[in-house]
């Protein structure tokens, strides 16, 4: 074996981590790596996925652009698998795959009215205001009250997102259409609703940091969700983070009454129950008291309450999507696996295939987290030649000749070095460090300089 020729579907952190990987591993064999994605620009979930107003999440970016500067790996963007290319195409031409594909759709809430117009999930929202080109350009923010479901990282994002006024995103690289959108948002109280105590959040001290931080928008808690729970907030006085957020929920209970124009309230121990609809559009979220259990988990009391609101946004994790000709696992959203190598129905090895990344494991887990497991990913790979497919076209031209014959609209490294010193221009032009193009056609007409 004198080189692997690899291919990695998906060109966000995971796959870019995982190229990078391989490149530095020790092996016995040369590597040629090209990267596939269905967006005309890399990055994935760190430009599609991060709250502009996240300038340090988002300096993940520079290290990920190192790694595809040293010249050692191609991309093909604008390219969708099952469409533009089948994995019979990949098999032809590679050695093996790994799928780094992610998960970029909403997890389920299965309660009744979940359906209701003017019900979202928060990754649709998270994608508007991050400029993602297949989305909407418009997204309706004509609701003064509405409702976020989680306790996580992204809850808040929305949250933080929904409340904030838009000429405090300036200096982010938001576009005009999010811009107009957010500064004609009717929205002033947003309800933030976790079926747990405050002891038991999910998201990270930052993230509730800068929540209390937000110009003009004061955070509501409430004394009913504190003192519930003796034994979990003991057991938070030993976790550094939790102690973190303890004392930032406590400042905030120490407050006065605030007097901004907008409102975070933060409600723990609320169950949803039922979203409640007028005229096929959801007017009020009712919620289940919740108790401890004694076991580390709450059950329900029996007390609802309904609080009106006019929008809805589920925030309960994100869920993987299926591949052509790929193996998924439906109930939780992943490529099935063992420690990176897919496995099919009969749960042996599916010859040639790996995956890594949130595809692989689930959502969770922060973007660093992706380094460690793309290693083991790749252990395997290096160490299973026997399992590798035999292409009968492995040249690199191959797979460009096969691309153009196809007509598809490919965009490269150098194009996305185009559009990254355009979306720069547009910024200084208006005194700010990036303006993102958002619509498909023109990201791929910048970057192939048509």
């Amino acid at each position: 074996m004198e080189k692997l020729r690899l291919a990695i579907v998906g060109a966000g952190p995971a796959g870019i981590y995982a190229a990078d990987i391989l490149l530095k591993a020790e092996r016995n064999f040369d590597v040629s790596i090209d990267l596939f994605d269905r967006l005309p620009a890399p990055y994935g979930l760190v430009r599609y996925g991060v709250a502009p107003d996240h300038p340090r999440i988002k300096g993940i970016i520079t290290a990920l652009r190192e790694v595809l500067d040293r010249g050692h790996i191609r991309i093909f963007g604008n390219v969708n698998l099952g469409t533009d290319i089948t994995l019979d195409d990949l098999k032809r031409h590679y050695h093996a795959v790994i799928f780094a594909t992610g998960a970029i759709k909403d997890a389920p809430l299965d309660i009744p009215g979940i359906e209701l117009e003017n019900s979202f999930g928060a990754a649709d929202f998270v994608n508007w205001y991050d400029a993602h080109p297949d989305v909407p350009r418009e997204w309706p923010l004509d609701q003064e009250h509405v409702a976020v479901i989680g306790n996580g990282n992204v809850a808040l994002d929305v949250a933080r997102m929904l409340a904030k006024h838009a000429d405090d995103l300036l200096p982010t690289e938001i576009p005009a259409n999010v811009y107009e959108g957010l500064k004609s948002s009717k929205v002033t109280d947003v309800h933030v609703f976790g079926r747990r105590g405050p002891a038991q959040v999910k998201f990270t001290p930052l993230e509730l940091r800068e929540l209390g931080e937000v110009p003009d928008v004061d955070i509501v808690v409430h004394e009913e969700d504190f003192g519930k729970d003796p034994e979990a907030e003991k057991l938070a006085e030993t976790n550094k983070q939790l102690l973190v957020i303890k004392r930032i929920l406590t400042s905030w209970r120490e407050r006065p009454e605030g007097t901004a124009s907008r409102r975070i309230h933060l409600h723990w121990y609320s169950r949803p129950a039922e979203v409640l609809g007028e005229d096929g559009k959801v007017s009020a979220l009712r919620i289940e008291r919740t108790e401890p259990d004694g076991e580390g988990g709450v059950r329900g009391t029996g007390e609802f309450r309904d609080f009106p609101v006019g929008q809805l946004y589920r925030a309960v994790g994100y869920f993987g999507s299926p591949l052509d000709g790929v193996p998924f696992d439906e109930k939780r959203g992943v490529i099935p696996n063992r420690e990176g190598e897919v496995i099919g129905d009969d749960n042996e090895q599916v010859p040639g295939m790996y995956t890594t990344g949130w595809i692989k494991r689930g959502p969770v887990g922060l973007i660093g987290h992706t380094k460690s497991d793309a290693m083991e990913t790749i252990q395997h790979l290096i160490n299973g030649q026997a399992n590798w497919w035999t292409p009968a076209e492995p040249s690199e031209e191959a797979v460009t000749a096969l691309l153009e014959e196809r007509g598809v609209k490919y965009t490269n490294l150098d194009g996305w070095h185009s559009l990254d010193e355009h979306e720069l221009a547009l910024g200084e032009a208006q005194g700010r460090t990036r303006v993102k193009v958002v619509d498909r056609g023109e990201m791929v007409r910048i970057s192939r300089g048509e």
